[in-house]
């Protein structure tokens, strides 16, 4: 990893001193993403509440530029004017993303898969269907036992996919599923949430410096 995209975490413990307990964690959740997305993977997120909430805001800060502009390469735009035409204003538009995907987001298969399946696969399904051997997961949940998100890290391991979790402080039942777990030092729901929030911007800085930097 570059060293420029590390520093992002650095930044981070520096901001937030209380997450220092979760360094090596956070070193490790970066490492394993920057290793999948180099090799062509993907990045799949879920959570409930305002973690569905969260889980969208990371893929949004991921599928365009966060704070770098993204310019796509002269072979790809040569690809869209050939095709747009005249559209250049639209072409020069486009940024290059990392790909990734919130499992929240489709409300009428969510409905069918608690309706026809069971609720509790309403994630799993997903990551069944769209997980590859080698992407990631990424599951947030402020207990780290949320049932739906804990059926998914199953089922990611159960088809060779990286399980990375996202929680509260307690010991939790994604520590026995997942290959990393980040803690952050709170309980309380909203308190989890409010260290969460700061922590997912920092790993997404560190993923655009690291493949747009």
């Amino acid at each position: 990893m570059k060293e420029s995209a590390v520093a992002h975490l650095e930044t981070l413990l520096g901001r937030y001193p209380v997450l220092a307990v979760a360094r090596d964690s956070l070193g490790r959740a970066l490492a394993l993403m920057t290793d999948s997305l180099s090799a062509a993977g993907k990045l799949l997120i879920c959570g409930n509440g305002g973690s569905a909430s969260d889980s969208e805001h990371i893929a949004g800060e991921l599928m365009k530029g966060f704070c770098l502009k993204r310019r796509p390469p002269e072979s790809d735009l040569a690809k869209l004017r050939a095709v747009f035409g005249p559209e250049e204003e639209a072409v020069l538009r486009f940024q290059k993303g990392i790909p990734a995907l919130s499992l929240n987001g489709h409300p009428s298969l969510a409905t069918a898969i608690s309706n026809d399946l069971d609720p509790y696969l309403v994630y799993a399904q997903q990551v069944y269907v769209l997980g590859r051997g080698g992407d990631v997961l990424l599951g947030l949940s402020t207990s780290g036992n949320a049932r739906n998100v804990i059926n998914a890290c199953k089922t990611a391991k159960a088809f060779g996919l990286i399980a990375i979790g996202l929680c509260g402080g307690n010991a939790c039942k994604m520590d026995a599923i997942c290959d990393c777990v980040i803690h952050v030092p709170e309980v309380e729901t909203y308190r989890v949430q409010e260290l969460h929030l700061p922590v997912y911007h920092a790993l997404c800085l560190a993923l655009e410096e690291e493949f747009f930097g």
